[in-house]
């Protein structure tokens, strides 16, 4: 190799791996630390997720389950259970855009390694 040009040594490269590989445990603790939102319904069932995926907190407005908007009890269920999933969805899809956000760049700088959640 010709000093001061050409290809990194392999020293180079193993202290670009390691600051990537902090980097991206830095970004993971980040995404487990932020929370998004999603909702279903208007904003009658909403649900709260880390940026990780794990579910936090789950909101349901009265209105969703007032027994007077369903024929029937079995229906009212069935309508919150879908809203329930819908939010908790949506708050899936939130976290994932914000996993780009975060992890897509460190991913660019891998090289894009197979086997990444992104």
């Amino acid at each position: 190799m010709i000093p001061g040009g050409g290809q990194p040594n392999m020293q180079q490269l193993l202290q670009q791996a390691q600051k990537m590989q902090q980097d991206l445990a830095v970004a993971q603790e980040e995404l487990a630390a932020t929370e998004v939102e999603g909702q279903a319904g208007g904003g009658l069932v909403k649900a709260t997720v880390t940026g990780s995926g794990e579910l936090r907190a789950l909101a349901i407005d009265p209105k969703a389950v007032d027994p007077e908007t369903a024929d029937s009890l079995q229906e009212l269920g069935e309508t919150l259970a879908d809203l329930i999933v819908a939010a908790v969805q949506a708050a899936n899809d939130n976290a994932q855009q914000l996993q780009q956000q975060k992890l897509g760049p460190l991913a660019q700088g891998l090289g894009g390694m197979p086997g990444l959640p992104f």
